[in-house]
């Protein structure tokens, strides 16, 4: 298990606003489980936005008045019009029920059921009244590809955890409620990812860290079909490039025949992903390429350094469950012997 002081600092690599000052305390503070972290963010970056003044948002209503208001719906309005004198009236409304209020209404109504401190629980129903004219909605069925602009990205961040918060509940279909689990494999691996990626920048400004896209080396330009390669990280320096592509697995190898060995998708994936930037570059850069695995729980791990056609292929291990100081260190000494 990766300790929860961890998934806080990866998650502040991942979302630079988390080290603001108001954040700074929870470096100190001990969490019970990963619902309390989340939530002592959600509160902190509540607090901040109802500060700055929650997101309004126009919103279609329709409604049967003694008065014209907005456009009048003919064909409606017949009959209420002929018994009271009423009309059906459809028009735009500038109001805090917006979709993404209503996602975190319902966030912090389930995470009020959950295994977190009362002091929390408090914390977030005080939250809660500032809601007060917001729906809940059902999170089964809420569409996460919420576009931002200038206006509303201070709620990328606050939308996100909500997601990684409903994300990591489970359905008890029998009594209808919800149980927070550990966040699993597909939300840790997207963690990581963008972990690794922003430790880079940040740590390392001399070097160009992004996730880029690498082009088919094609004889005939034929790219129909091909699926798209876009990797992790893509670390550059000089004559330099390491391409990493970050994997966070339960079990780090594979079993073929009672042997363990390296996940084979992932090694034709890096493969494909060196030989092919290879070409692109040319001969006066050296391209490499690293399976970069999260060491979790398990016993067995990958140290593996191939020379593949003239290309360094690495299999390697970062541990999670060490002091993070050290985790740094892993990530530096990869800078060190590649740069």
């Amino acid at each position: 298990m990766i300790p929860i002081k961890n998934v806080y600092y990866m998650l502040s690599y991942a979302f630079q606003v988390l080290n603001k000052k108001q954040y700074k305390k929870l470096k100190t503070e001990e969490f019970e489980n990963i619902a309390e972290l989340f939530s002592e963010i959600l509160i902190i970056t509540l607090n901040s936005q109802i500060k700055r003044g929650l997101e309004r948002d126009y919103i279609e209503k329709q409604d049967t008045i003694p008065t014209i208001h907005g456009k009048i719906n003919i064909t409606s309005s017949i009959t209420p019009y002929i018994q009271h004198r009423e009309l059906v009236c459809e028009y735009d409304e500038f109001t805090l029920d917006s979709y993404k209020n209503q996602i975190i209404k319902t966030t912090l109504i389930t995470l009020i059921q959950e295994n977190i401190s009362k002091k929390q629980k408090k914390k977030l129903k005080r939250l809660l009244i500032y809601f007060s004219n917001v729906s809940t909605i059902d999170l089964n069925y809420v569409n996460w590809n919420i576009r931002y602009h200038m206006n509303n990205q201070t709620y990328q961040m606050i939308i996100t955890i909500c997601q990684m918060l409903y994300e990591g509940l489970l359905q008890n279909p029998s009594k209808g409620s919800m149980k927070l689990l550990e966040l699993d494999e597909k939300h840790m691996h997207r963690l990581y990812e963008k972990f690794i990626l922003e430790y880079y920048k940040k740590e390392h400004p001399y070097l160009k860290a992004n996730a880029s896209y690498i082009y088919w080396q094609l004889d005939d330009n034929m790219s129909t079909g091909l699926p798209l390669m876009k990797t992790d990280i893509t670390l550059t320096h000089k004559e330099n490039i390491l391409i990493i592509d970050a994997k966070y697995y339960k079990n780090s190898l594979q079993t073929n025949y009672n042997k363990k060995a390296i996940h084979s998708g992932n090694l034709y994936q890096i493969f494909t992903y060196v030989k092919n930037k290879t070409v692109e570059v040319g001969t006066n850069y050296n391209v490499s390429g690293m399976l970069l695995y999260a060491k979790t729980d398990s016993l067995e791990y990958p140290d593996y350094t191939y020379c593949m056609s003239g290309n360094k292929i690495s299999a390697k291990v970062l541990d999670l469950n060490v002091d993070f100081n050290l985790i740094c260190r892993q990530l530096d000494n990869i800078v060190e012997k590649y740069f």
